[in-house]
């Protein structure tokens, strides 16, 4: 008789007792969960692992006078989670796991967790920071202190474990520790004697802010909505995924019917449909939720006191939007740990970023950002404008940065009164005359690091730019005034990539970048075009505001019923530049004002066409201003992909370059987008509004772009330069008469 599959395993199952072993699964815990661990105190103790189906697990914790014990069973999946109950500080202690096989982790001990997390500051070594000889020496006595260092990698899902490996502190292991987590650590130990710290460090230098996200917590941000969406359109568990994914796996098994029929008539067969790419998951390292699934997620349900965070380079240009793209992160975590835990986190050094001669009020933009994340509940910044260096992106003296968030917690975690956490804070600002007052809040002892007059204030009046002010202290008051100024309107303090001010309270800490007031508007359309009188505003847009989303800060097409002209008037403010402007007007090209705006795939607007009676006026040096210019106009308005191909044989364009004369790519309707008005009789762009999904990194300018490098060499129409953060006001309206 033959062996049936069912003897065969039966066989194989007594020769495995036969030979003692086991072919059960063996209790296996994370990764964090090992030899010389910190666990978080007074709070409930979750601990979890994988296991056989339906085995029972003992976990029992080696605690004074008696251990505590918990025991629960493997679900059908193999997962199992216990929680111990809140222990105080201590140590060392064994954590022991026991199924089938018995796991133990030695000299764990009990007191703070902490999570550190964001880019190279934080990933920043105490190897590389200030003394580190000195540094060594003193870590021996602080053994207490531990780190788990999460090493880099990525992920499309979340992961239920994750490389890393804990490290007690010594004069051999300080050296590779978070310095900025390290330092925070060992201050605030000197507050809470006998209490272990544990760090969990995981941090990746040059990374956006996105990656550390979770999805969650995308969700809850209504301008950050288009990334919750593609990240739901790559989750399995999503109807939207499954739905495409079944209608290729339907593509797919009508080919395989035609493969069929064309191999048997031996005839040829067109290739296999693409697997989509919306289905594919964004594991780069970039991507929205690839380091949150990869380095966090795993460590969640692992209790922690709370969260420190220092990032925020690689998000330079986001302007306002950062504070949406951090109060989502916030969100994220604090939902999926289950833990409203205090985060604070550390303000952005002054630093040459970009050219020396541009972009000099970038920082001033973000530090409002940082600062405007201090409106979520729980939230605070350790301001460091006085300690970094202009000519180094990682300052050393995370000595002092350690410090300063110690500081935030021993006053918000843990209670701690009579100790100043935050240098001086705007309250208020007060017009009287030709002087300008400014309260604060945390200004006891108001002063200057170096005892001079107040530095980095500057002022603006009417018909004045922003002026360096003449700045004194008033008891806790500033009060900033400019001989030129005879009634200031907004004030703003450091706003400079190079700011370093001098300004402090007693306690020695720093004030952050602030601005107040109303600075005054000029409406350049109303004062520079002669016809403004006789045009009907229809759209306008503060560009880049609402992220990647086209939405009209004033929307009056439906009330527009017949026009004969369209006009466009942008307005364009680089970084520390005067204001540029462009309007160009033209006989109308289409009778609904529905298609007049950004051509989105929405507004179905599509025109490469000429147009008539082109009248340009800009302040732009090189455009060739010019009423009624005939022959010369024309546009490309879609929201497809393009090519350089001069497809319309527009005069004088190329086939080359990215002009006035490209070619619809008619296969992506919902591509990277064009909106480009054109004086081609002079081969010149006029203006170009290109990839408005990008948000700040959509394409913009006025004229002809400067040759590029890499993509962008070859355009002249602005496409691939992604610059639009380049610029501190960017409004276009659109008019028709």
């Amino acid at each position: 008789m033959m062996p049936t599959r069912k003897h065969l395993f039966l066989a194989l199952a007594l020769a495995a007792t036969a030979f003692g072993l086991n072919l059960r699964a063996e209790v296996k815990l994370p990764a964090v969960f090992a030899d010389y661990m910190v666990l978080q105190r007074d709070q409930p103790i979750p601990v979890w692992g994988w296991a056989e189906p339906a085995e029972k697990i003992t976990v029992s914790l080696s605690t004074t006078p008696a251990a505590v014990t918990a025991v629960t069973t493997a679900d059908q999946n193999g997962s199992w989670l216990v929680k111990l109950p809140p222990q105080p500080a201590g140590g060392p202690f064994t954590l022991a796991i026991a199924g089938s096989n018995r796991v133990e982790c030695k000299d764990v001990l009990i007191g703070e967790v902490w999570l550190c997390s964001g880019q190279s500051n934080m990933a920043w070594v105490v190897k590389n920071s200030l003394n580190p000889e000195e540094e060594k020496k003193l870590a021996a006595a602080n053994s207490h202190i531990r780190q788990f260092k999460v090493k880099n990698v990525t992920s499309g899902y979340p992961e239920k474990d994750l490389p890393g490996d804990w490290a007690v502190c010594t004069s051999d292991t300080v050296e590779w520790f978070t310095a900025t987590g390290y330092f925070f650590a060992r201050e605030l130990s000197r507050h809470l004697p006998g209490v272990p710290i544990g760090l969990l460090n995981s941090s990746w230098g040059g990374t956006r802010i996105e990656p550390w996200t979770p999805p969650e917590g995308f969700a809850t941000v209504p301008s950050l909505k288009n990334i919750h969406t593609t990240l739901l359109r790559t989750d399995p568990r999503q109807d939207e995924y499954k739905a495409n994914l079944t209608k290729y796996l339907g593509e797919l098994d009508q080919w395989r019917v035609q493969a069929g029929s064309a191999l048997a008539a031996e005839a040829p067969l067109a290739p296999a449909p693409a697997y989509p790419p919306s289905l594919i998951p964004l594991s780069e390292r970039q991507s929205p939720a690839a380091l949150y699934n990869a380095m966090i997620h795993p460590l969640i349900p692992y209790t922690i006191r709370g969260a420190l965070w220092y990032q925020g380079e690689a998000n330079l240009r986001d302007g306002m939007l950062y504070a949406d793209k951090k109060l989502a992160l916030v969100n994220g975590w604090r939902q999926l740990w289950q833990q409203d835990f205090p985060f604070y986190f550390v303000q952005l050094a002054p630093y040459r970023y970009g050219d020396g001669k541009q972009d000099s009020t970038v920082m001033g933009d973000f530090w409002e950002a940082q600062s405007a994340c201090e409106k979520i509940p729980g939230v605070y910044m350790a301001v460091i404008n006085d300690i970094g260096d202009v000519n180094d992106i990682h300052p050393k003296n995370k000595q002092e940065v350690g410090r300063r968030l110690c500081l935030l917690a021993l006053a918000h975690t843990y209670g701690k009164t009579g100790i100043e956490f935050s240098g001086p804070k705007f309250k208020a600002m007060t017009i009287d005359g030709n002087t300008l007052r400014i309260t604060f809040d945390h200004a006891r002892g108001l002063t200057t690091r170096d005892g001079k007059a107040p530095d980095n204030f500057e002022i603006i009046g009417e018909g004045t730019d922003f002026l360096p002010a003449v700045a004194s202290i008033d008891g806790e008051t500033i009060v900033l005034s400019h001989p030129d100024i005879g009634k200031p309107a907004a004030m703003r303090f450091a706003w400079h990539k190079l700011s370093e001010p001098n300004l402090t309270n007693a306690a020695g800490l720093p004030a952050a970048a602030f601005r107040a007031g109303e600075v005054p508007v000029i409406d350049y359309f109303q004062l520079r075009v002669p016809e403004a009188k006789d045009m009907t505003l229809v759209y306008d847009l503060n560009i880049g505001s609402h992220g990647s989303d086209i939405v009209y800060d004033v929307n009056n097409a439906a009330n527009i019923k017949t026009f004969s002209r369209v006009a466009y008037f942008l307005e364009l403010q680089p970084r520390g530049e005067p204001v540029q402007y462009v309007y160009v007007a033209m006989d109308a090209f289409t009778d609904d004002p529905t298609k007049i705006g950004v051509p989105t795939f929405e507004s179905k607007a599509v025109f490469q066409t000429k147009v008539s009676n082109l009248t340009v006026l800009s302040n732009v040096k090189g455009i060739v201003n010019g009423n009624l210019l005939q022959d010369a106009g024309c546009i490309e308005f879609w929201s497809h992909n393009y090519s350089p191909d001069n497809a319309k044989a527009i005069p004088g364009a190329s086939s080359q370059l990215y002009d006035f004369g490209d070619a619809i790519s008619q296969g992506k309707p919902d591509g990277y987008g064009s909106m480009q008005v054109h004086n081609y009789a002079a081969q010149q762009t006029i203006f170009a509004y290109n990839t408005w999904k990008s948000g700040q990194s959509a394409d913009l300018g006025i004229g002809n772009s400067p040759a590029g490098t890499g993509s962008a060499a070859n355009t002249r129409d602005w496409t691939f330069n992604k610059n639009a953060s380049n610029y501190t006001i960017k409004r276009l309206r659109v008019f028709v008469r």
